[in-house]
């Protein structure tokens, strides 16, 4: 029950952080069922429906569900100790996001015992998705489960926006916030604009489906390349959701793990403000091929091309951290150090995908296919390997083995990149992406079978770290409180953070605050307020009811029972009269109490 009403931002961190890890083995599994279909020629292990169903679900569960609550699971229990906070601005907001994510993963995957998943492929571009003729059932578990679920990551972000802007401790200006911090902010800046976007365009594609609305059918007025403006708009800016924050993690590992301060951090700054504005920009790209003309064509692919400028900034500001530097090479490190290379050929590959003339041959080929992995796997998921090795005992108060993490990084990165490499060939060679076989004599068997074998080096890289983390979990909690020697607030308190985060708010007087409290001689923050009692938010079990009511309403909508539908809202909306009514007081907790006790503060 502690669990299922909890509002405190370290336990909804870790129950992401569960939620997400489910998901990304959900999504791990379906590729490996996909490289194990392509590994020969004319291979009949999966038929091509089922291979479509694999497809689409591997794609929608690792962006949506897996990468996006990773990375909340993050922000949750780093960003409020990084700005000396005791909690997010909105604590029950906060609850209500991750059971919105929940519901909205469960029920798209309980597709799978209803008729089949989707199958309209992860973009689900019209008409494919649009029409019942072409696709199953399980598109409208697609539209219903993202809408619940980008709801829960809205208003997650819109709530960490405020709590940056409002809860930094005494002290903290915006130029002395650590990298991670800036990047979620970044961050959740984008989601506030992007969201709306697809949740426009998944309501549209639900009208289509479900109450038969024509917005996608050509035959009665509709435009079919729309979904594809909606869907980009929001697709694009949503790479750069993923990937800021594993940049911000990168920051903190680099710099905490060089012994030095990271190199130009306003640039830094600036360079992550600047790939978020015109990351709104450039969403084009992804349809060189729809006939949009030179003049569009030529203006998206400048923009394109002008977002390899921040980008590089950063490649170039995390080389001259590590130079000179005194280097440890922890798993975190590594995981960090083979981020820079991996996500640096990916990025070089996009730069070549930019070119309309080069896209018209690159399009929907397995060279597509490698570019995003290397910037999403390469980028986005070698990012939070570092991040959870690093951040461990700061959430579990326990440390990760380095034996087997360092195990698990060779497994993983070097099944990386046998899998992802040799498929820039494939597309070069004519190999089109979403084709569930392929003929002998075309000279593609030798490069599938390679990068099937480095799926499943991956996977045994993905099951270590499991292995890792279950002979952790046996050990004692005596992590110490700053076992990296870091440099932000994070580390100047006790490993697992208690309830409250900070018994009196640090007060803040630069760049790497606890670093530079190192540096006088002191051995914890200086306060910047008296001992008192803190005041807590209470928990509730309003946004897990909430959550479950949109998830029946979903099951109502599709299967166009209206009252179960209106049944589940009213269960929503019930609850949401409840949280207006019952004022939460919260309640207190006296340090002084604890520390008379002799209670760990």
């Amino acid at each position: 029950m502690d669990w299922l009403t909890t509002v405190d931002h370290k336990k909804i961190g870790i129950l992401y952080l569960l939620a997400g890890g489910l998901f990304f083995l959900f999504g791990g599994l379906e590729a490996i069922l996909i490289r194990v279909q392509l590994m020969k020629p004319m291979n009949d292990a999966v038929d091509a429906s089922m291979f479509n169903q694999l497809l689409t679900m591997h794609g929608t569960t690792m962006i949506f569900l897996a990468a996006m609550p990773l990375i909340f699971a993050f922000m949750n229990a780093i960003v409020p100790l990084q700005i000396g906070a005791r909690d997010v601005a909105f604590p029950f907001v906060n609850a209500l996001g991750l059971w919105l994510f929940i519901a909205g993963g469960v029920l798209l995957n309980t597709s799978w015992f209803f008729q089949g998943a989707p199958d309209a492929g992860w973009t689900a571009y019209t008409p494919l998705s649009s029409s019942t003729t072409y696709s199953g059932k399980g598109v409208d578990f697609y539209v219903l489960g993202l809408q619940i679920a980008g709801i829960g990551t809205l208003i997650g972000g819109i709530n960490f926006l405020v709590t940056i802007i409002n809860m930094r401790a005494p002290g903290m200006s915006f130029m002395r916030m650590p990298l991670f911090t800036w990047a979620s902010f970044i961050t959740s800046a984008l989601i506030l604009f992007a969201f709306p976007a697809i949740t426009v365009g998944l309501v549209l594609l639900m009208f289509e489906r479900i109450f038969e609305a024509n917005f996608f059918d050509v035959s009665a007025g509709g435009n079919v390349v729309l979904w594809q403006h909606i869907f980009w708009i929001f697709g694009h800016p949503e790479v750069y959701i993923l990937i800021l924050p594993a940049f911000g993690i990168i920051s903190e590992v680099v710099s905490t793990f060089s012994h030095k301060r990271l190199f130009g951090y306003s640039a830094m700054v600036f360079a992550t403000v600047i790939i978020g504005f015109l990351g709104f920009m450039v969403w084009v790209h992804h349809m060189f091929t729809v006939g949009l003309g030179p003049v569009g064509n030529a203006l998206f692919s400048i923009a394109t091309m002008l977002i390899a400028v921040p980008t590089g900034i950063k490649i170039f500001n995390w080389l001259f951290t590590l130079w000179g530097g005194q280097i440890r090479f922890t798993t975190a490190s590594l995981f960090a150090l083979g981020f820079i290379p991996t996500f640096v050929m990916g990025g070089m590959t996009g730069v070549m995908l930019a070119s309309p003339p080069a896209d018209f041959q690159f399009h929907d080929s397995y060279f597509v296919v490698a570019h995003f992995h290397y910037v999403i796997v390469g980028g986005l998921v070698f990012g939070i390997f570092s991040g959870l090795h690093y951040w461990w005992p700061k959430m579990f108060g326990r440390m990760l083995n380095e034996g087997l993490g360092k195990w698990t990084f060779w497994f993983f990165f070097i099944g990386f990149h046998l899998t992802f490499f040799v498929q820039h060939f494939l597309g070069l060679m004519g190999m089109p992406r979403r084709v569930f076989t392929y003929l002998e004599g075309q000279d593609l068997d030798t490069f599938n079978f390679i990068s099937s074998i480095g799926a499943f080096a991956m996977g045994v890289g993905t099951i270590l770290f499991i292995v890792n983390i279950i002979i952790t979990q046996m050990k004692p909690q005596d992590a110490p409180a700053d076992p990296w020697d870091g440099r932000t607030l994070e580390w100047a308190i006790p490993s697992p953070a208690p309830e409250y985060n900070f018994k009196q708010l640090p007060l803040v007087r630069g760049l790497d605050p606890l670093f530079k409290e190192k540096m006088e001689g002191r051995k914890e923050m200086t306060p910047a307020e008296p001992l008192s009692s803190i005041h807590m938010p209470s928990p509730s079990v309003l946004p897990f009811v909430m959550s479950i009511g949109l998830f029946i309403a979903g099951y109502g909508f599709m299967y166009h029972n209206y009252y179960v539908g209106a049944a589940g809202i009213l269960v929503t909306l019930v609850c949401m009269l409840l949280r207006s009514v019952y004022d939460d007081h919260g309640y207190h907790i006296e340090v002084e109490e604890l520390q008379d006790k002799g209670a760990k503060v």
